[in-house]
Order: structure tokens, then C-alpha cells, then sequence
């Protein structure tokens, strides 16, 4: 009698066991290809925002503005704890022109918005004006005394121009690039160096410029 109501319980307890374990191998089969699925879904929205020729193409072109940087943001916690995967591009010049003048201690670090601004009005390369500031003055660091004009505008045996402050030097030269240069089809850096300094030894100038834009790529 007591072999008999072992060998029972022992089937009742394999039964429960083979049932459970189904009941996990089922869940498991219907949830891992819904994970897989949007977590592909995900990575391939990610790469398509991140690999856009559009967003990480430079170029010496003073027509061309690219902008740089993404960025990913989760929701807040709430009542159901969700998060979203939504990759898009956000404008992160200010920082990369505020890091460069950074590095090189320029004294135009506080205004690295205007420099943006001044690009974006007149439709230059946003990296243009910063790097003729390098190749002109050394980033405003060798300028003529209270001229603000890192840019050699206007500097020549007649005198020197001169302005009151760097948002307006900043202003008058993203204007005058673009109506003494852009607007009369200088297009290129090598072009603009035919007006600007032509006598440049083996393009000195047009190699300067481009290789301090490419700094901040």
C-alpha cells in the first residue's frame, strides 16, 4: 500500500514539473522574438540618424553649414516606467567652436554663439570665421591694440580697421566674406586665398585655414 502511494506522488510531481516547464519554454518562445524585433527596430532608427551623409559630411565649401551631434533621451519616471529610443540630431556647433577656442585660450571663447549666428545669417561654413581668426592673429591673440579685428579685414598700409567690440568685428567680417566673396563667386577656401592673401607662399594660407577647420570636424 505504501509503494503504491509513493508511485502516485511521484507522478503527480513529475506531471506538475513537466507542466511548469512547458509553461516556461512557451513564455520564452513568445517573448524573445517581440525583444529581438524592437531592439533591431532600434539600433537600425539609431544608425540611419547617426550615418547621414548630411549630418557628418565637412567640407571646405564656406557655402556649407554642417551641423554636428546626437543625442539620446529617456523619459521621466512616471507611473509606468517606459523609455524612448527616439534618436535625433541636435545642433552642437556652439560647443564644438567653444571647445576649440577653448584649447587654444582665444579670447573670443565667450562668444562662440555669435560666431554661429553671424555664419548662419550670411550662410557660411560655421567653422570659417574661427579658423581665419587661427591663421590671421592666433585666435585674436596678435591683434593691432583695441582694433578687435582678428581677421586682418581691413588691415593694410593705409591704416588698420577697427571696431568697437568682437560681436561687431565678428558681425562686419561674416558680412564682408560674404558680400566682397560669396556674392562675387569665391566658393572655396583656395578661392577666397586669391583675393584675400594671392601672394601666399606654396597656398600657405588656404592650407592653414582648412587644416584648422578640420580641427573642429
Amino acid at each position: 500500500m505504501l509503494l503504491l502511494f509513493n508511485s502516485i506522488l511521484f507522478k503527480n510531481m513529475k506531471d506538475e514539473s513537466t507542466s511548469k516547464g512547458l509553461i516556461l519554454i512557451l513564455t520564452f518562445f513568445t517573448l524573445t522574438p517581440i525583444a529581438l524585433a524592437t531592439s533591431l527596430y532600434t539600433l537600425f532608427s539609431m544608425s540611419q540618424s547617426v550615418s547621414n551623409p548630411e549630418v557628418l559630411a565637412a567640407t571646405t565649401n564656406v557655402l556649407n553649414n554642417p551641423e554636428f551631434g546626437v543625442q539620446i533621451y529617456a523619459s521621466f519616471p512616471g507611473d509606468t516606467p517606459s523609455i524612448n529610443t527616439t534618436a535625433y540630431v541636435v545642433d552642437a556647433r556652439v560647443e564644438i567652436v567653444r571647445q576649440y577656442l577653448s584649447k587654444y585660450k582665444s579670447p573670443l571663447l565667450p562668444y562662440s554663439k555669435n560666431l554661429i549666428a553671424a555664419a548662419d545669417k550670411h550662410g557660411l561654413d560655421f567653422r570659417l570665421l574661427p579658423a581665419i581668426a587661427q591663421q590671421e592673429s592666433n585666435l585674436c591673440k596678435k591683434i593691432p591694440v583695441n582694433s578687435y579685428n582678428c581677421w586682418g579685414w581691413g588691415i593694410h598700409s593705409a591704416g588698420t580697421l577697427r571696431f568697437p567690440d568682437y560681436p561687431t568685428a565678428i558681425n562686419a567680417v561674416a558680412s564682408g566674406i560674404k558680400n566682397e566673396y560669396v556674392d562675387k563667386g569665391y566658393q572655396t577656401v583656395d578661392e577666397i586665398m586669391d583675393k584675400w592673401v594671392p601672394h601666399s607662399p606654396e597656398r600657405a594660407w588656404a592650407k592653414g585655414v582648412i587644416g584648422f577647420m578640420s580641427e573642429m570636424e
